[in-house]
């Protein structure tokens, strides 16, 4: 994140104990495969639970539009999801705010944005994305990550040490640029999880879960191979 403040982001969080901030940076340095110059790109809107229904999205979210808009950005931008699903912003909650969807992209990534300015052009996903061709095709698992969230310095080491006890194989490729997240083969660039060419999950996996997966695909193949 200190690295991220010379570029022009933005953490703000709300006076309480626990999670409940907002972090935005201009588009053209955020880690994300979009195109949007002129855009203020929101990384993160996380209110926690306890402080849903409190003002503080709303909060928050008011202070972005008119920090973005005395900034001279021709609106927002934020990734969300056909329904609301972890990691990603709430769709529902973003349209009642008056944002829109600008683009898709598989299997269920949304970019919706918020102009200022009805004639300002509508940000997009890049084309590799909306073509799917960086998509890892290896056998086995790819994991793309970045830094951008704590969890992942926590969880990817862990996933490695499941793979090998189980004996899966798992790549994992840690982006270390924002030339190299605009070119990531998928929108959520701080967690991409692949296996056999075929894109599982955005959401950040702890051990268990991940070891949950590995035994359910087991489970199929057993199953496949007697029938």
């Amino acid at each position: 994140m200190r690295e991220r403040l010379k570029e022009g982001l933005v953490f703000l969080k709300c006076n309480v104990r626990g999670k409940c901030f907002i972090e935005y940076i201009p588009a053209e340095s955020a880690w994300v495969p979009v195109d949007g110059d002129g855009y203020m790109y929101i990384n993160c809107l996380w209110v926690a639970g306890q402080y849903k229904g409190q003002g503080y999205s709303n909060l928050l979210l008011e202070e972005c539009i008119r920090d973005s808009r005395s900034k001279g950005k021709k609106g927002l931008m934020i990734l969300s999801s056909k329904k609301k699903m972890g990691y990603l912003a709430d769709p529902k909650y973003l349209r009642y705010k008056g944002f829109r969807t600008a683009d898709t992209a598989a299997p269920y990534f949304e970019l919706m944005y918020l102009p200022f300015d009805e004639e300002a052009c509508k940000p997009c996903f890049r084309a590799h994305i909306k073509e799917q061709s960086l998509i890892p095709r290896e056998e086995g698992f790819t994991l793309y990550y970045t830094g951008q969230c704590p969890f992942t310095a926590k969880y990817v080491p862990l996933l490695e040490a499941a793979a090998k006890e189980k004996g899966a194989v798992l790549r994992t490729v840690q982006i270390t640029t924002v030339q190299g997240a605009k070119t990531a083969p998928s929108p959520y660039t701080s967690f991409g999880l692949f296996r056999n060419g075929k894109y599982l999950t955005h959401e950040i996996l702890s051990e268990k879960k991940f070891e949950k997966l590995l035994d359910s695909l087991t489970r199929s193949k057993i199953s496949e191979e007697k029938f």
